[in-house]
């Protein structure tokens, strides 16, 4: 009976096991393995290890050095600004008397729109005869050049990009905010504690791990960020919108490079599994030291 029973969990893990050998850890072996070589897409054959080369010319390469650096500044205004966003919509909406469903709607339908539609909607916001200009326009405000601008154009993706996920995020932080059990509110209402406190004392520490859940996600996706600088911006002007994930597509898509592609999204995996790993760190409750 026991044998049977293996063979048949086995039946229904294998098919799994196939597709992620197939489509992940293979293409995670062909990777790590073609970072040391100057493999070249158009002419596979002429192939040769190079050692460590390539990682040498990955960080003597100003272009790479600096989709790095874009890459680490749009983290640092996705990251706090979406996750703030999702906690401020999600207290609303918990608080709300009202239209609860449609205001869950309404946040949630970027989510669910296709990147690239997203992207093309906010080009036209941020063009010259845009609706934001337009709006500046009323208050006296000169128009802005937003995407057009090398120093308005990756904060103007960021904020499209927090819009976008704000939504997803929001969801998962109003169902751990209706799971807090209401008596801790009671109670506290009866020592006449402010707003601030139950929120302080009570709230964050109910949702700390979908929180710490929330931070992690929103990084490394933050980190991955590809198709709006693609569609807006085409990682301009002056490659100011140049993320390190758009530089690995160019380098093996549209060059061909394969080889130094594979080395450049090794050392940015890397990067982002210590960066997972800190953050996990400095997270953790101190009774789980």
């Amino acid at each position: 009976m026991r044998k049977k029973n293996s063979i048949m969990g086995m039946a229904f893990f294998a098919p799994a096991l196939i597709l992620l050998t197939l489509f992940l850890f293979l293409p995670m072996l062909l990777t790590f393995g073609f970072s040391f070589t100057d493999y070249f897409a158009l002419n596979p054959e002429l192939t040769h290890f190079v050692g460590l080369k390539n990682y040498l010319d990955c960080f003597k390469d100003e272009l790479f050095v600096k989709s790095f650096l874009n890459t680490v500044k749009f983290v640092i205004i996705i990251v706090p600004c979406q996750c703030g966003g999702a906690m401020l919509m999600a207290i609303a909406i918990n608080h709300a008397a009202h239209c609860k469903k449609y205001f869950k709607v309404a946040f949630f339908v970027p989510v669910v729109m296709s990147l690239a539609v997203v992207s093309t909607l906010w080009m036209q916001i941020y063009s010259p005869e845009g609706i934001l200009n337009t709006l500046l326009a009323n208050f006296g405000i000169d128009a802005q050049p937003f995407i057009h601008s090398a120093k308005q154009a990756l904060p103007s993706v960021a904020i499209m990009s927090v819009w976008q996920g704000m939504g997803y995020q929001m969801l998962i932080l109003l169902g751990g905010l209706q799971n807090i059990n209401p008596a801790l509110y009671e109670a506290a209402e009866m020592d006449h504690a402010t707003n601030w406190q139950k929120f302080k004392d009570i709230t964050l520490p109910e949702m700390k791990p979908l929180c710490v859940l929330i931070f992690i996600t929103v990084t490394i996706g933050a980190f991955r960020m590809l198709v709006q600088p693609m569609v807006m911006t085409g990682g301009g002007p002056d490659h100011s919108t140049y993320t390190i994930v758009y530089d690995i597509y160019q380098t093996g898509t549209v060059n061909w490079e394969m080889g130094l592609a594979s080395t450049m999204a090794i050392i940015f995996t890397i990067f982002v599994v210590v960066l997972t790993i800190i953050q996990n760190i400095l997270t953790k409750d101190k009774e789980d030291k």
